[in-house]
């Protein structure tokens, strides 16, 4: 086993308070394009840049590019949980993390079992009526045609997901903040901790452990007591949960 590895299951071995916060490449493993990389959503060509299309503004002046973007690249059919997400669930049922902050919309965590998830920019699959209220899962928002409009009363519906320009839900934002506030080991992965605010969060963290794990360099690596650069999920695999 890797020094790095080691040195991180000694961490997760002793300590019963351990927090992930993590983001878009703890699910490229899974299939799910992040936005970020080489390959990311960010440098596709488009009829508009992306941050444009996912924006509150886009979504209410344009819902028809609006939808043809989101139900191609937002909803990813098919995606399963991958050995970090499956890896996290174990820890969590073993009682040693206590949460998962998680910047991604992708469900992946619960379907693995995690219980005690912290979704900051929601979900896909939480959709709801703009007019009624009315809820619709994700399998009504991928293969509708066009624009998802409501079955009772017409009104366009509206993923649950937080869109550039909106804010992020206050009672997630405290629940996470408590989270990393109380971890003994912080553990920050697949994020390059450039989206705000959801990056600031990790400043409330005084615990024993600080730990990054990243294919790249983070803002935050000199700040980490561990820095890890591989993908999460070959980390994780390696990890004994004891």
């Amino acid at each position: 086993m890797d020094k790095k590895i080691e040195a991180l299951q000694k961490l997760i071995s002793g300590h019963q308070n351990i927090v992930f916060f993590g983001g878009a490449g703890v699910s490229t493993e899974s299939g799910i394009p992040d936005f970020r990389s080489v390959d990311g959503l960010y440098h596709q060509k488009w009829d508009y840049p992306p941050e444009t299309i996912l924006s509150h503004t886009f979504f209410v002046r344009k819902p028809k590019e609006f939808y043809r973007f989101y139900k191609e690249k937002m909803l990813c059919e098919g995606a399963k949980p991958n050995a970090a997400h499956k890896k996290l669930a174990q820890l969590e049922k073993a009682g040693k993390l206590k949460a998962v902050i998680t910047q991604n919309i992708d469900n992946l965590h619960q379907m693995a079992g995690s219980k005690k998830v912290y979704e900051l920019h929601g979900s896909v699959y939480r959709n709801y009526c703009t007019k009624c209220g009315a809820f619709y899962d994700f399998s009504y928002m991928k293969h509708a045609e066009g624009i998802p409009v409501c079955k009772k009363c017409g009104g366009i519906i509206k993923p649950d997901v937080v869109l550039y320009e909106e804010g992020l839900d206050n009672e997630v934002i405290e629940g996470a903040v408590q989270a990393i506030r109380e971890a003994e080991v912080l553990i920050i992965g697949g994020t390059s901790l450039a989206v705000y605010p959801a990056a600031s969060l990790i400043d409330y963290f005084k615990g024993d452990a600080l730990v990054v794990i990243n294919r790249d360099k983070t803002p935050r690596d000199k700040m980490a007591d561990l820095v890890i650069n591989e993908p999460i999920g070959t980390v994780f695999e390696q990890i004994r949960v004891e």
